[in-house]
Order: structure tokens, then sequence, then C-alpha cells
């Protein structure tokens, strides 16, 4: 495997925009991206990107130390849509030299050593796409906050894929579930609800998560085939990859909720730096309490475009 010190390319590159990506907007102690500034609300700062890779090694133990679930083989061009740190499309790399894969994201947070098959490009999901040539693969994770319409996306993605190609999901979902009672009237609980809320003011529904089979099956991906992990927030649940899981999940979760949280609740609700830390407290409090049962769903979707794909 050969890697290369890679530039982080620009859709539309120009000197000026070039300097004011990296013009990041500091805010309640956060950095958040400067290119379309505002339209994605966690921060991406070095804690941000750490929080990021463990949710990637996360990811990883669900699915048994594979990254992908559909039935891919010798994919040529691969696109990781929102790619975050680049830690899923470096790896996909690694394990495919033959494959050239592009990862895309509104912060350029990506490594510049990276193997020589891997590039990384600046550029807005929700904006006209301009690739000049179609994809085998298209994999996306951890999107919930980031679409007004996905049902859009899923079309732009079916419209970027070559014939035979494939579209993968994978993504947390909201609201959390409990079953026994136990994350009722919860910080906790509340935290979740007022995400749900302050995403919906900006027209963004975290509670679609888990209609993307839908979409894709709409605007006509075939074999599309769903699958939902249950991942305890905590070390709650029995078993040993459970409390695995529940272990990173809670040390996610007492680093992700202020992530999630801050610039939606003081941006969108009007809360003040204080309100929202006092909520925290609690938050973070039941998360370590093994005695509140919440879980995550994690959902999984892939499918293929009708065709025949090129050998």
């Amino acid at each position: 495997m050969n890697w290369r010190l890679g530039p982080i390319l620009l859709m539309g590159s120009t000197t000026s925009l070039r300097s004011r990506i990296y013009d990041y907007l500091v805010e309640n102690g956060r950095t958040y991206h400067a290119f379309n500034s505002g339209k994605y609300m966690l921060p991406n700062d070095t804690r941000e990107q750490d929080r990021l890779d463990l949710q990637h090694h996360s990811f990883k133990i669900m699915l048994d130390g594979k990254l992908n679930l559909a039935p891919i083989s010798k994919p040529q061009r691969v696109l990781d849509l929102a790619t975050g740190t680049g830690i899923w499309a470096i790896e996909f790399a690694q394990e495919h030299p033959e494959t050239a894969v592009l990862g895309t994201d509104l912060s350029p947070i990506q490594p510049d050593f990276v193997p020589a098959n891997c590039q990384f490009e600046i550029s807005d999901a929700e904006d006209d796409w301009g690739f000049n040539k179609h994809f085998d693969y298209i994999h996306a994770r951890a999107i919930v906050t980031c679409f007004k319409n996905n049902r859009s996306i899923v079309q732009k993605i079916f419209e970027n894929l070559a014939p035979g190609g494939y579209f993968e999901l994978q993504d947390p979902t909201f609201p959390m579930k409990c079953d026994d009672g136990t994350l009722d009237g919860t910080p906790l609980n509340e935290w979740g609800e007022r995400m749900i809320e302050s995403m919906a003011r900006i027209g963004r529904n975290l509670t679609d998560g888990q209609n993307w089979g839908q979409y894709m099956r709409e605007t006509g991906f075939e074999d599309v085939t769903e699958h939902r992990i249950y991942v305890p927030v905590n070390p709650w649940a029995l078993g040993k990859k459970n409390k695995l899981l529940g272990a990173i999940s809670q040390q996610n979760l007492l680093e992700g909720v202020e992530s999630m949280s801050t610039a939606a609740f003081t941006r969108i609700l009007g809360w003040t730096p204080e309100k929202l830390h006092e909520l925290l407290e609690g938050v973070r409090a039941n998360l370590q309490d093994k005695g509140v049962h919440a879980y995550g769903v994690v959902y999984f979707a892939h499918g293929r475009k009708p065709g025949k794909a090129v050998e």
C-alpha cells in the first residue's frame, strides 16, 4: 500500500474560498465548519474528531470488524458521503487498493497523509453534485443530523451511481428507546426530546432515520435490505458484545451530548450555556447509571441501482 500527502480539494475552488474554509466559527469554546457555515450543528475541533474516530470503532464492532454490509465486489470508484475525519474512507482504501475512494465533507479535518488511492473534497451534499463519473458504491454513516430532505439525498445518490452500483447507510436514530420505563422523566430523555425539537425548527427531522429504505425503494433501488442493531447507552445489558458496545456508547455520549446540543440548544432554542450545562450534568449522570436501561437503534440499509455492473 502506497501512501502520499494528499491535498484536500474544493468544489469550485478559488483562493478566497480556500482561505475561508479554514476560518472556523468559534462559539462557546468549540469550533465549527466555515464552508456553508451554520448548516451542520456539531463542532469540528480535536475533541469532536476523537469522538468520531471512537464512533468508527463502535460501528466496526457492530459489524464484526467489517466496514460495510452491502455485497460489493471490486468497486472501481467509491464515495464516502459526510466523511468526517476520513477514517472510514482511509481504511476502505487500504482494504481495496484497486479502488479510487473519495470522501466529502463540509470540514477540512481529514489527515494529509493518506493512501494513494484516497482523496478528500470539501463540498455540501445538499448542493448540486458535480461529479464527472458515476460511483460503484456510495457509503454514508452517522448523518442523522445532516439533511433537511433525506428523500432528495437518496435521489442524488441514485443518479450518481453506476448501473449495478450500491448505496449503503449506517446511522444512529432518534429517539432513544427503553422498554421498562427507567428512561422516563430523566434528563437524558429530556435531552433527546429537545434535540428532536431543535432540529425540527431548522427543517431536520431526526425521527426520519428509519425511512431511508422506503425512500430507496421509491427511488428505484432494488434488493433493498434493512437491518437494526440495538446499542445500550452504557454497559447495563447482558452479553459480552452488548457490554463492549455499551461501554463505547457511554464514552461516545459522555462527550457527544455536548457536541450534539451546544449549537442546537443555544442557537436554535435560545438556551443559555448555563442552562445547557445544568441539563448535561443530569444527562451524564444518567449515562453512568446502569439502572437507566436506555438504548439506541442503529439503522442499516443498502440497495442496488438496477442494471449490470461493468466488470
